[in-house]
């Protein structure tokens, strides 16, 4: 039987270093789950894999698309689905590893969503009118939208009008799950201290801004340009900051520290809503041992077990 196995939890709680272990372990390809990582040449302040462990472990879902374009969750549910079915076929259990709860959702609960690309001149026009007008029209043309969405919410009330423009159709009636019928082992890092996982951010961001974090925001900003809106996300907005004088060196690590800490703190809430998530203590010594034995529980109980490590599970 097929199979698949997610790895999620916020940012800095080590997903990469378990997801490459158990793909060593499983002889797995890794899937990316990041939002950030689609894109090409944005490496080191997404935490990209290097490209040593690219050798060790086939990794896919990364380096999609040039930074100029966009990546819809469509996109990316279709080519992950491609993958993930082309690895089962091969014998593989596939792993889908990374912090971004709506690709995760979009995979393992099988979303229903409109392929309706982003229409900017359409989102100028609407925005143009105000969102009480335009929530207003969503209340005419998608009264069921309007129950989830809230009043003040633009991006999603433009979202849902630029849906029924496009289409004709309200976008509730576009939307729905239809899960996978392949069995999913959910396993999540979480430190039980929330020090702990500030502790986990702080030394992260140390490191990338050793690894030349810095230059790599300048020469994004010389190739794209400064207003290029990936280079106003976490932590690149704030070396942005720091090149253009505004702030330090050291208030720019401190910003990406602190909103690092409130981004993991979203993460935290998001995933903590999915009681099919199994927790683990990413400061465990024993982790990789702990988590190998459920997935070898999981793998003889669904009959997905690859025959390769049959003698070590």
């Amino acid at each position: 039987m097929s199979a698949l196995i997610v790895i999620c939890g916020a940012t800095a709680t080590g997903k990469s270093s378990l997801g490459m272990a158990l793909a060593q372990r499983l002889g797995s390809p890794l899937l990316s789950a990041d939002s950030r990582q689609v894109y090409r040449e944005f490496d080191i302040g997404t935490a990209k894999p290097t490209v040593a462990d690219r050798q060790l472990v086939p990794h896919y879902l990364l380096d999609l698309c040039d930074p100029r374009d966009s990546l819809t969750v469509a996109d990316y549910q279709q080519q992950a689905n491609e993958l993930i079915a082309k690895s089962q076929a091969a014998g593989e259990v596939p792993l889908l590893v990374g912090g971004t709860g709506l690709y995760l959702k979009a995979v393992v609960k099988g979303l229903k969503i409109p392929r309706v690309p982003p229409n900017p001149q359409l989102r100028s026009q609407l925005a143009a009118l105000g969102q009480p007008h335009c929530y207003a029209l969503l209340q005419q043309v998608d009264p069921e939208s309007t129950q989830k969405v809230h009043p003040n919410d633009s991006v999603r009330t433009l979202r849902a009008l630029e849906v029924f423009y496009v289409t004709g159709c309200p976008i509730s009636h576009q939307q729905g799950e239809n899960p996978p019928n392949y069995p999913i082992l959910h396993l999540g890092l979480d430190c039980p201290q929330v020090e702990a996982c500030d502790r986990r951010i702080a030394q992260r961001t140390n490191l990338m801004f050793a690894a030349g974090f810095v230059s790599e925001v300048q020469y994004l900003c010389q190739k794209y340009g400064s207003d290029l809106p990936l280079l106003d996300t976490l932590g690149y907005a704030e070396v942005k900051q720091y090149l253009a004088g505004k702030i330090s060196l050291e208030e720019a690590k401190n910003l990406t520290v602190l909103h690092t800490r409130q981004f993991a703190k979203r993460q935290r809430t998001w995933f903590r809503r999915y009681r099919e998530i199994e927790w683990f203590d990413p400061d465990s010594p024993d982790l990789l041992e702990r988590v190998w034995q459920r997935v070898g529980e999981f793998l003889h109980r669904t009959d997905a077990l690859p025959k390769s490590v049959k003698n070590d599970l």
